[in-house]
């Protein structure tokens, strides 16, 4: 395959010289690297240089998008990228040497248009042990070759036929670009107009959680842009098409879903914080949904 590996990165230059590290050994080398800065100070200048000075094997390509705005930044990876396919990382991510080639075969074996993988979150040693045990960073798994459910579908760890990308009006939508979200709407339309995705689970590349993540309340607040990402996705009509009955009763289910999840959350305290804070996370999930009725969005990029 003729591919290109896009990283849109932020303020995370360390993490960055990591990943860069990691694609310098892969076994199925691509074609170019596009790394496309949404920090204007341009924090991720450095790493890049310091590859290609030390004779990175393939083109690294290097741009800023100064717009506080992962979409536009993406859309910028996808603008910049030549390759017939193009792979996305984050770039606080670790890949190893077979990573893109495990993608590669997969898209190849499958015949499809999208290839998604995991991301196994790593802890810290001194991690809280009830975050250890609750396991809130791990993504579903599924056998290689099973076709992604549309309301799994998510960036992080991907393969996508540029051709596809290139042929929709518009990418990522800009109106995602600080809530998150625009991943899940990307990929849904995708899925609506036929594409097939599918899962190779043995492409797997490691996020190391950042201090600033290992918190209830983060779990909370990514939790309940989840339930607004879902529910806009909803009320978008990504999932099926909207009536007047879908709105309540994913309003009602939503309502009651939260209250039993706190009642629930309540009651598991005894038995371990990990249990409550599972329950906990449920019911910011399901506030989340039901924020998306009055058009409240959690702006975790802004």
């Amino acid at each position: 395959m003729d591919i290109s590996i896009c990283i849109a990165t932020y303020r995370r230059p360390q993490r960055l010289r990591s990943l860069l590290n990691d694609l310098a050994h892969q076994q199925l080398l691509p074609r170019e690297i596009i790394v496309v800065d949404n920090d204007p100070a341009s924090s991720g200048y450095a790493p890049v240089q310091e590859a290609r000075a030390a004779r990175f094997p393939v083109p690294i390509q290097y741009d800023i998008q100064p717009i506080k705005n992962v979409a536009i930044t993406r859309n910028r990876t996808v603008e910049l990228a030549r390759g017939e396919w193009l792979a996305f990382i984050d770039d606080d991510e670790r890949a190893p040497p077979e990573w893109l080639a495990r993608l590669a075969d997969t898209g190849t074996r499958f015949h499809a248009d999208g290839v998604l993988a995991p991301v196994e979150p790593v802890l810290p040693q001194d991690a809280p042990a009830w975050l250890k045990r609750g396991e809130f960073y791990n993504w579903p798994r599924m056998p290689t070759g099973t076709v992604v459910p549309r309301t799994l579908l998510r960036f992080g760890n991907l393969l996508l036929s540029g051709a596809l990308l290139r042929s929709q009006a518009r990418i990522f939508d800009p109106a995602y670009g600080q809530t998150g979200g625009e991943d899940g709407d990307l990929l849904t339309r995708l899925e609506q107009g036929g594409a097939r995705m599918v899962w190779c689970d043995e492409a797997v590349v490691h996020e190391p959680v950042e201090l600033a993540r290992l918190s209830l309340r983060w779990l909370l607040l990514r939790s309940m842009r989840g339930g607004q990402d879902f529910a806009r996705h909803i009320l978008a009509g990504r999932y099926s098409p909207v009536t007047i009955v879908h709105r309540t009763q994913l309003f009602t289910r939503a309502l009651l879903q939260m209250l039993v999840a706190g009642a629930l959350a309540f009651l598991c305290l005894p038995f371990g914080l990990h249990r409550a804070a599972h329950w906990l996370t449920k019911t910011s999930a399901n506030f989340g949904k039901l924020s998306a009725f009055l058009g409240l969005h959690y702006r975790e990029y802004a």
